[in-house]
């Protein structure tokens, strides 16, 4: 389980004190965008010139906005004066009446103020208590020399902090803090090694929840380091690049500038989180730990992910925290915390019967449309807005649903105006006519108030992450997060995150509530649901006080509940939907007309890319748009624009497998002594596949004068048969290792070969725009189809149809039983179906049942058909060149295309989505897949074998000296046609893949044997 949020607190809070045991100072003591600048020894002295003078000794913190005061003894509390409420600063002594007393604190400050907070007295975390009222506390340094530079930074803070608009405030701030930048660097004596070579160094910040820090990031050629410019919560932070296992650019407060570093593979938090003040230093740092990192860490994208989680390798907690951390959510941000669906909706049940889909929540839906009759009130308040103040714009409405009426009681009459259940409905996408539903009449009103809305547009006030929902799930274990965001002050006790069912409830109801969950809803870490701490966080108006978070009938405890979290996540009702919740909150239906559609759009400036503020030449109004961005919450960055593939489970596996592997095996005749290929077992073709590294090239034969272009082998592996641009078809017997026939059907290419079942006639392609059938028994050719205007490229046949695809840009299905006896006459064959296409056809493939197609193009596009309506379903540019070989995955949920670009391409046959894409150095020109591992045929005449679910080539095997052309898996043998340069060199290696029964030796699977 990854890293949960409490470790991450911990580690962002408590890191100081693994030095210093008794400090409670840390940088949530600052309010929002506030930085730590430097400390003092020093002591405060009360009761200035009096009997009970006393000094408590401590450390003076001088910050941007204010002066903390942090005394040794934790029974002493922590004092906070901001530096807007103080009346006068200057050394102690300036004024008249304290001039003998000045000469016993040569180093005293003295500060005038009208209100100071306490803090954290005897460590208790609690609300911050408030003094008001004019009063001087005098601060004296240990080292009197710097009384005057502390007193004049002092002024000048102040000065900032009484500017009238918050944006000079802020740019003045921010004008010292470049200074002080300016005038340090980074200490080079830090170096773990005198060796290391310093690449580059530049300022930043570094970002933890709810605060930033200020110092010098720094990079060698072994290490990354930031040093703070105040030294806390240590003089160093330095993480090995070897270390290093992900790095991800981010955007931090909706600017590209944040950089984050993970140590580890699965974890939720990273180790650093680099802010920078420029772009390109942000850049050239990420380069160069991307550079050191590209030969030992593989880069995955979120289109990896998917295809793991498709399979199964990933869980959905696991795929949800890869799409989080992919979008630039963090726990180093509490504006772009981690975000996980609610996925139950039964919190009043004795038991979780998670076999019910009414258990569940609907995740097609945004939390805001959940509850029909809230979105409905939306809905109508959005209505009698439009009429009141454009009453022209939508003439005469009726309300068609008498349960929306009486939702409304009073309101049939808006501005003056009657809906009545017999008037017209003028809008023009409106098919009214009495009969329109409901939801068709909302719909149409909603999409209208959206467009008539004022900019800046959005359905909702409120967000579904922001700090504060965060914090209110977490108050338990990050009070003084809680404190630091909300002023020093626990939220209401009524409002506290007291109940799962309470907060779900108000999800549902609330006019403004439409919060998901944090990850920390599917961990096994119960401690944000246990008052552990003691904390006093109010006394509700019943009477009982906030402690423990109250559970559902169905959770026995704090584990139970988050291991029945768990397993409802898991469940198949989630797996079989989750793809859903992955289109409103991190795909195709987060932004545009789709997003509008289900009711999904919030305010811009939550949107990367929603507001320019370098563009943003008010300082006050930017500002502003920067509170509102770190205060509100931000949408995910967008990872999908096309809908995304939903899982592969034990029930969609079965819709898209055939009866059987093949529908040819029962017209497949079987060798005595041989068995067939459906005879092995899922076992056994696992088996082969695991060891398909170990193929090893040990006979090859010359047969062809030029390249070789297809490949068929009979099913008792006894035959091969091949094609070639030398125009000729061959069979070559693999028991006498000879050339039996050499057939020629014209002076041009021949492109591609199959046999029929039954295994008595050879079906090839040619240049010649023809397709021919070659009958094996009668030793001459039966029929010919002259079906194209270009040539021929590939074909492919099932259940007595012919697909042929050509150079004329179409693909052909054919419908047609060729002749059996050499004395009758060409059969007809019937043209059932015609797939246009704008260029070229270079390959076709069919899925295991044949109701779909895949074809490649020259221009590097694959196009998906459902042959049933003989309808595109999909077209993917996804190759810069010519697509080689496509093929579907066993289960015909992926198509694999390979193209001249090196290329290896995977796509979602549901969405058309492109979800996964490796690159080779070479064009890889044919291949073989089993769903997981590939097998290729490089331009070179490699063999590779590629991890898809990886994302990596896992061996390279010496095959041929010229490029691979074709492949052919026919069971049980595993073939490769060589396209060898020059001519003389052109040979064809006959390779199988052998089953085995026992213990390995030659004939054990993943050997390439020499078969005559």
């Amino acid at each position: 389980m990854a890293r949960n949020m409490h470790q991450a607190f911990a580690g962002a809070t408590l890191v100081g004190e693994t030095q210093h045991r008794r400090e409670r100072f840390s940088l949530l003591l600052l309010n929002l965008e506030e930085y730590y600048f430097e400390q003092h020894t020093a002591n405060h002295i009360q009761h200035k010139g009096s009997q009970n003078e006393r000094k408590i000794r401590g450390s003076l913190k001088i910050c941007s906005k204010s002066v903390i005061f942090e005394p040794d003894a934790i029974s002493q509390p922590i004092i906070k004066i901001p530096l807007r409420d103080c009346i006068k600063i200057g050394k102690h002594g300036e004024n008249g009446a304290n001039r003998h007393f000045a000469k016993a604190i040569s180093g005293g400050i003295s500060l005038i103020f009208s209100q100071v907070y306490f803090i954290k007295e005897h460590n208790i975390v609690a609300p911050y208590k408030i003094e008001r009222g004019t009063m001087e506390y005098v601060f004296e340094l240990d080292v009197s020399g710097k009384v005057e530079d502390v007193v004049e930074t002092l002024l000048q803070l102040h000065r900032a902090s009484c500017l009238d608009k918050l944006g000079d405030q802020t740019a003045m701030i921010t004008a010292i803090l470049q200074s002080r930048l300016a005038r340090t660097s980074f200490d080079k004596n830090r170096f773990q090694s005198v060796s290391e070579k310093l690449h580059m160094e530049c300022k930043a910040e570094m970002v933890t929840p709810l605060v930033t820090n200020p110092g010098h990031a720094c990079i060698t050629d072994t290490t990354l380091y930031f040093q703070p410019l105040n030294g806390y919560p240590k003089p160093m932070v330095q993480i090995t690049l070897h270390d290093i296992r992900r790095i991800y650019k981010r955007r931090h407060g909706l600017m590209p500038l944040g950089l984050e570093v993970f140590c580890t593979e699965d974890d939720l938090c990273s180790d650093v989180y680099l802010k920078f003040y420029e772009r390109q230093d942000r850049d050239d740092l990420y380069f160069y730990i991307a550079t050191y990192l590209e030969h030992h860490v593989a880069e995955r994208t979120a289109e990896g992910y998917t295809l793991q989680w498709q399979r199964g390798l990933l869980s959905n907690y696991q795929y949800l925290l890869h799409l989080n951390t992919l979008a630039d959510r963090s726990c180093n941000d509490l504006s772009q915390y981690p975000v996980f669906p609610w996925v139950v909706s039964d919190y009043s049940s004795s038991e979780l019967d998670l076999s019910n889909p009414g258990t569940f929540r609907d995740l097609s839906k945004p939390v805001g449309a959940l509850n029909k009759q809230r979105l409905e009130r939306l809905l109508v308040r959005g209505l009698r807005f439009l009429m009141s103040e454009q009453p022209g714009s939508l003439g005469c409405l009726k309300l068609v649903s008498s349960r929306l009426r009486a939702s409304i009681p009073g309101e049939t009459e808006v501005s003056g105006r009657t809906l009545a259940p017999s008037a017209l409905c003028p809008l023009p996408s409106f098919p009214c006519e009495f009969s329109c539903s409901p939801s068709a009449f909302l719909l149409t009103i909603q999409e209208t108030r959206y467009q008539e809305m004022p900019e800046p547009k959005f359905m909702y006030g409120s967000h579904y992450s922001s700090p504060g929902y965060v914090l209110f799930y977490l108050v338990r274990i990050a009070p003084e997060y809680m404190l630091c965001l909300q002023n020093g002050r626990f939220d209401n006790a009524d409002r506290m995150f007291n109940s799962i069912a309470e907060t779900w409830k108000n999800c549902l109801d609330g006019a403004t509530d439409f919060k998901e969950l944090i990850p920390e809803f599917y961990g096994d870490d119960v401690s944000f649901l246990v008052n552990s701490l003691k904390l006093d966080l109010g006394k509700r108006q019943g009477g009982q006080m906030v402690d423990d978070v109250e559970l559902p009938p169905w959770a026995q405890s704090p584990e139970d509940f988050l291991q029945k979290s768990r397993d409802a996540l898991e469940s198949d009702y989630v797996s079989e939907h989750l793809h859903e919740w992955i289109d409103l909150v991190f795909g195709y239906k987060q932004k545009g007309r789709d997003a509008v559609g289900a009711h999904n759009v919030f305010h811009p400036l939550t949107y990367e890319g929603g507001v320019d503020l370098n563009s943003t030449e008010d300082p006050d109004e930017k500002v502003a748009m920067l509170t509102q961005i770190l205060e509100f919450g931000q949408t995910p960055k967008q990872l999908f624009v096309t809908p995304h593939p939903r899982r592969i489970t034990p029930k969609f596996k079965r819709l898209f497998q055939p009866s059987s592997y093949n529908a040819s095996t029962a017209d497949s005749p079987v060798s005595p002594g041989e068995e067939s290929f459906e005879d092995l077992t899922e076992e056994s073709r696992t088996l082969a596949w695991s060891n398909i590294t170990r193929l090893q090239l040990h006979e090859q034969h010359k047969i062809h004068k030029e390249a070789v272009t297809g490949i068929a082998v009979s099913r008792s592996g006894s035959s091969v048969f091949t094609t070639s641009q030398d125009s000729t078809l061959k069979m070559f017997s693999k028991e006498s290792k000879m050339l039996q026939r050499s057939i020629s059907f014209s002076n041009m290419a021949l492109s591609s070969c199959l046999l029929l079942p039954g295994d008595a006639t050879v079906v090839s392609s040619s240049w010649d725009n023809n397709v021919y059938f070659y009958s094996i028994a009668f030793g001459r050719r039966q029929d010919t189809l002259m079906g194209h205007d270009d040539a021929v490229s590939k074909i492919c046949w099932h259940d007595n149809r012919l697909y042929s695809a050509s150079w004329d840009s179409t693909v052909k299905v054919w419908s047609g039983v060729p002749a059996e006896m050499p004395g009758s006459r060409r059969h007809q064959f019937d043209l059932l179906a015609e797939l246009e296409h704008d260029v070229s056809v270079d390959t076709i493939s069919l899925s295991a049942a044949s109701t779909l197609l895949a074809s490649g193009t020259k221009e590097g596009t694959v196009t998906i058909w459902d042959l049933t309506a003989a309808t595109g379903l999909h077209q993917i540019p996804c190759h810069s060149g010519t697509v080689c070989d496509t093929a579907f995955s066993p289960d015909s949920r992926h198509v694999l295309s390979a193209g001249e670009d090196g290329c290896l391409n995977v796509i979602d046959v549901q969405t058309g989505m492109l979800i996964s894409s490796m690159t080779s150095d070479e064009p890889q020109r044919c291949f073989l897949w089993d769903g997981n591992s590939v097998l290729s045929g490089s331009q070179s005449g490699e063999l590779l074998v590629w991890d898809l679910l990886g994302g990596k080539i896992r061996e390279r095997i010496q095959g041929h000296t010229g490029k691979l052309s074709a492949a052919d898996l026919p069971p049980p043998n595993l073939l490769f046609p060589p396209a060898d340069v020059p001519f003389s060199s052109r040979k064809l290696p006959v390779c199988a893949l052998c089953r085995g029964r026992s213990p390995p030796d030659p004939g054990w699977p993943g050997h390439l044997h020499r078969l005559g």
